[in-house]
């Protein structure tokens, strides 16, 4: 009996000793003597340095209020987009801006806590032919967190032979497609390969590396240079392209009529989601309190005009909560690139 009275008491004591530290830890601030931040390079480094500097003392100043005891938030921009994955790999980058392409690949080590939104736009159907009114594609005051890639077909004779049967409500066969001069981007490009790929494998089981005329171009301007030259028949490109290009399609590439008279959308990708910013799950700064005090943070810093202006320089407007399964048909995109690659 004097055994169990002196164990009880001492998992009495042990409980209230415990229950004592919980309360203390609760109260005291969460100190981090360093919390880093790191961009990927889709901008000139130097540019996205000085566009991100206020964000110091925003993120710093949410984080405070919330109880936290920042030393300092230091912000970093990665040479390569892989550089920043790796730094979430690491853990010396506790918070990283990156693309959902690049998430994918380092989604071991890194957690998406939020997906950029941005402004959406007046068109967004599956049906290439609801694209082919005539009319421009404008901003609409909806935020999305994703965006289309799109199949353009040109002034070309064959260009518009395939917007001819599309825009009549006909499928294209794979020969119609594989007749045609295609311009394409870097085999990294969500847009201007990946997605198309996924496209092209979805409805007739190939890929770019199947068609018989596929050029690589160095950005979307040279790719719309072409199309308006008739060099290529059809590009691939994101769903406003036309609209960043709408003034040079007559100013600096020759076209006599508007942008939108003159192309015509054939095929349309599946959504490809926004940014995201991840976290890692290496870093000792890093806990479950911590990422939704974050997703908090950079949701409130996206809904003030200063946190606006400094998100501007990715094109993000806000952010929304996100969850890895967002990404899968970005695991998709990158199975499919992956097989494609191992054929050659």
């Amino acid at each position: 009996m004097k055994k169990l009275i002196v164990g009880l008491m001492a998992l009495s004591i042990g409980a209230a000793a415990l229950t004592g530290c919980g309360k203390k830890e609760s109260s005291d601030p969460k100190k981090i003597d360093k919390l880093s931040v790191y961009f990927v390079p889709s901008r000139e480094p130097q540019e996205i340095v000085t566009a991100t500097e206020p964000l110091k003392n925003i993120l710093k100043a949410q984080l405070t209020e919330m109880g936290y005891d920042i030393g300092e938030v230091v912000i970093s921009v990665g040479t390569t987009f892989e550089a920043v994955g790796e730094a979430l790999s690491a853990g010396t980058a506790d918070i990283g801006f990156i693309p959902g392409g690049t998430y994918v690949l380092y989604d071991d080590d890194a957690e998406v806590i939020l997906t950029a939104t941005r402004d959406g736009l007046s068109k967004d159907s599956d049906h290439a032919k609801d694209w082919n009114d005539g009319n421009p594609t404008v901003a609409s005051d909806k935020q999305a967190v994703s965006y289309r890639a799109l199949m353009i077909a040109g002034p070309s004779e064959k260009g518009q032979e395939l917007a001819d049967k599309v825009n009549a409500g006909e499928e294209l066969t794979w020969d119609d497609l594989n007749s045609a001069n295609w311009s394409v981007m870097g085999s990294s490009s969500p847009a201007g390969y990946i997605y198309p790929s996924l496209w092209l494998q979805d409805k007739y089981s190939k890929g770019i590396t199947d068609l018989s005329s596929a050029v690589q171009s160095d950005s979307y301007g040279s790719a719309f240079a072409r199309l308006a030259s008739g060099q290529v028949d059809v590009l691939v490109t994101y769903a406003d392209a036309r609209r960043d290009n709408e003034e040079k399609w007559e100013s600096e590439f020759g076209r006599t009529e508007s942008i939108w008279a003159e192309t015509n959308v054939i095929g349309v990708t599946a959504p490809i989601y926004n940014d995201t910013v991840c976290v890692s799950k290496t870093s000792k700064n890093m806990s479950d309190q911590l990422k939704a005090d974050l997703q908090t943070a950079f949701i409130n810093i996206g809904n003030t005009e200063e946190g606006k202006e400094i998100i501007s320089i990715y094109s993000h407007n806000g952010y929304q909560k996100a969850q890895s399964s967002d990404y899968d048909k970005e695991r998709e995109a990158q199975k499919l690139i992956q097989e494609l690659s191992d054929k050659k």
